[in-house]
């Protein structure tokens, strides 16, 4: 038990691994394609790029967070809140189950409600997860 708690330390690493890599495969994913995925969530390019930077930045400041100030992992976990509440509002809900069924053919929201739950603990957290 000793070897574990020495590593305790290191234990954030993996929420900032798993939620920044997330984000950021996805914002990226959105910047390459803008008016493509606009047009099929019905949105104006502005806003799918908005949700492309947020999804990002997001994800660069909660992963690299560590090595930045406090606010840094904060801003980051709020970044994403808003844009995850709108993939759940527009797309996922009120299906639960992340699998994809004929009436939720994007799968539920699951995920996206785990994702904003770690937004809301990097936002009230910070740096000291």
């Amino acid at each position: 038990m000793e070897s574990i708690n020495k590593l305790s330390p290191y234990a954030q690493w993996a929420l900032r691994i798993a939620f920044g890599s997330v984000f950021i495969f996805h914002g990226v994913q959105k910047f390459t394609n803008l008016s493509g995925g606009a047009q099929m969530m019905g949105m104006p390019g502005a806003v799918w790029g908005l949700v492309a930077l947020l999804e990002a930045l997001g994800g660069i400041l909660v992963l690299f967070g560590a090595f930045l100030p406090d606010w840094a992992t904060r801003v980051g976990g709020l970044l994403v809140i808003p844009v995850m509440i709108g993939a759940i509002a527009m797309v996922h809900w009120p299906q639960w189950s992340f699998a994809p069924t004929e009436s939720a053919p994007m799968g539920g929201m699951e995920f996206q409600t785990s994702m904003v739950l770690l937004g809301v603990y990097f936002l009230l957290r910070g740096k000291d997860i």
